[in-house]
């Protein structure tokens, strides 16, 4: 598949070391398809709570038209609980946001921001996360090959 349209994906920097797993899952499920990763622009922004702004941005800002520079945007963040509200509270947040950048803009925002009801910082949770992330990459590829090529 050739395309000129782009793809913004926009990384939460919190546990990036988790969260940049998707990008490993996302770029070889689009290679495998031929599509040209070139045109995956990558931006990091500080955390999950960030990403709805971001990607308001990408979308230019939503002035009653979208540029057209970005076909799809991609979000992906972990958010953890730190045994305080702030964690459905940052979830909710993000996932409104980014639902209502897409329905202003008209440009399809897919989420990879996951929100595990039990994360800890040993070992076996970060391997298990990494290993999720590069699922949940290869998941977003295939969403955008359909959103590509069936509009």
């Amino acid at each position: 598949m050739n395309s000129s349209k782009r793809i913004a994906l926009i990384e939460a920097g919190w546990h990036s070391e988790i969260v940049d797993q998707c990008y490993v899952g996302l770029t070889e499920v689009l290679n495998q398809n031929n599509f040209d990763i070139s045109l995956i622009d990558r931006y990091k922004v500080p955390g999950s709570l960030e990403i709805p702004l971001k990607a308001k941005m990408l979308a230019g800002g939503c002035k009653g038209e979208k540029t057209d520079i970005y076909s799809i945007i991609i979000a992906t963040g972990l958010i953890v609980n730190g045994g305080i509200y702030r964690h459905d509270f940052v979830a909710n947040a993000v996932i409104q946001g980014m639902m209502q950048v897409q329905l202003e803009c008209h440009i399809p925002i897919l989420s990879v921001v996951l929100t595990p009801h039990h994360f800890h910082e040993h070992e076996t949770h970060q391997q298990f996360f990494k290993e999720h992330f590069v699922i949940k990459g290869k998941e977003a590829g295939l969403a955008c090959l359909q959103m590509l090529n069936h509009g």
